[in-house]
């Protein structure tokens, strides 16, 4: 019996959520390195551990607009005995300090510049006052300073060699400040996998085409791109095809066998309907099926398979549906191609209202929950049903329901998936 033949349209056996998820990820290559532009890095995921190739800062420096000086000058000033320093440099960020300072003398430095090594302190320009003399300008000061007062030391942020972001970290807006300052033209990333997107279904039209009786627009196409973007995935739109498996099957074989591409996911087709392409083409491919019903509510003709060692996933063509079982399935592959921990971040929230569904299989409810008095609190949104679409928009959780012949109560804990 070949691989796929225990596989059957009417006949199919549920696997569990854990297992069918476990059974994708046995199948995922290792993630793909690449160097990319600093500019480019952002929502990237990095490849290998940042070090600190020289302490920082690299230089001692002001934390203020004011005046280098030798503490030990100003140890008995006070407003009745001002100590009067002469002025013999002016240092601005950016440039060395040109002259050393001796005692007696003070040197005028802005904010981030670079400290003479004379000194040890720097004081506050508003804490000062000019005066010019013949032989000079002089700065007043009226009060002592502590030792290394105001001046940053080398190293004091980190030290030469430290870690200071790590493999797996996604690049954020403060990552790339630190990769600029460390002289990174290029960053060592995880190649950002592709994911081609293609719809089946005769009933389906463009965004831009007009409504027609029977026919709704395609929707779950343009979804799965904000979804693959959103978790470090880059969507490659293949478009929609009708329900006929001759067209969509060589263009998924052409998909399989394309090097530029990691994942396929389909939308629609994969039910026992006499028009569910994708059903036909799980039983009748090159591929191996990994599984085609999982015990879950929406989506449980969810259907996976693997071809060498490429992943295509067949979602429902129900928006929820389709919604639910790419959060379940295809956002873990995406993380693991990514360089990234996969799997499901579960916590735990407690009901906000009555679910009174009956199920013999886990459901994953679009919901929404938040934080009240230090306790998360999650409740549905919008109709409870695979079909329905407009609840997406305001679902940050997929609220998990387990089997249940009697309902939920409000203030039940339930687990919730961040989506």
């Amino acid at each position: 019996m070949s691989d796929n033949e225990q596989f059957s349209r009417f006949r199919r056996k549920a696997v569990k959520v854990e297992d069918a998820l476990e059974s994708i990820l046995s199948y995922i290559p290792k993630a793909k390195h690449e160097q990319l532009p600093l500019d480019q890095a952002l929502g990237s995921t990095l490849s290998e551990d940042v070090k600190a190739p020289h302490p920082i800062p690299h230089f001692r420096r002001s934390g203020y607009d004011g005046y280098a000086v030798i503490s030990q000058d100003l140890k008995d000033a006070s407003k009745e005995r001002p100590v009067y320093l002469k002025l013999v440099d002016d240092i601005p960020c950016g440039e060395v300090p040109g002259k050393k300072l001796e005692s007696g003398q003070t040197a005028r430095i802005m904010t981030g510049a670079m400290a003479p090594d004379e000194s040890d302190s720097v004081i506050m320009l508003e804490a000062t006052e000019q005066e010019e003399r013949d032989d000079g300008t002089y700065v007043k000061f009226t009060k002592p300073i502590p030792s290394v007062k105001n001046i940053t030391s080398i190293g004091e942020e980190t030290s030469e060699g430290e870690v200071l972001l790590r493999e797996g970290t996604t690049i954020n807006p403060g990552a790339m400040a630190v990769l600029s300052s460390l002289g990174y033209v290029q960053v060592p990333v995880y190649k950002k996998p592709k994911i081609a997107v293609l719809s089946t279904g005769t009933e389906l039209l463009e965004v831009d085409e007009p409504l027609e009786p029977g026919k709704i627009r395609n929707s779950n196409t343009y979804m799965l791109a904000g979804q693959i973007q959103a978790n470090g995935g880059e969507p490659v739109l293949i478009g929609k095809f009708p329900d006929e498996v001759g067209p969509a099957k060589a263009k998924i074989q052409s998909l399989l066998e394309d090097p530029e591409i990691d994942v396929i996911v389909t939308t629609g087709g994969v039910s026992v309907g006499d028009y569910d392409i994708m059903t036909d083409i799980f039983l009748n491919w090159e591929g191996k099926t990994l599984f085609n019903k999982v015990q879950m509510r929406p989506g449980s003709v969810t259907t996976a398979g693997v071809f060498k060692d490429k992943l295509m996933f067949g979602l429902s063509g129900n928006p929820g549906a389709c919604y639910v079982g790419f959060e379940l399935f295809v956002k873990p592959a995406i993380e693991r191609l990514s360089g990234r921990e996969a799997g499901h971040v579960k916590k735990t929230a407690f009901l906000e209202q009555d679910y009174t569904k009956l199920n013999a299989f886990p459901r994953f409810v679009r919901g929404y929950f938040d934080e009240k008095d230090g306790q998360l609190w999650a409740h549905p949104v919008g109709l409870d049903m695979s079909s329905a679409l407009l609840s997406m928009k305001d679902t940050n959780a997929l609220i998990v329901i387990p089997p249940t012949k009697t309902g939920l109560k409000a203030g039940d804990q339930v687990d919730v998936i961040p989506v």
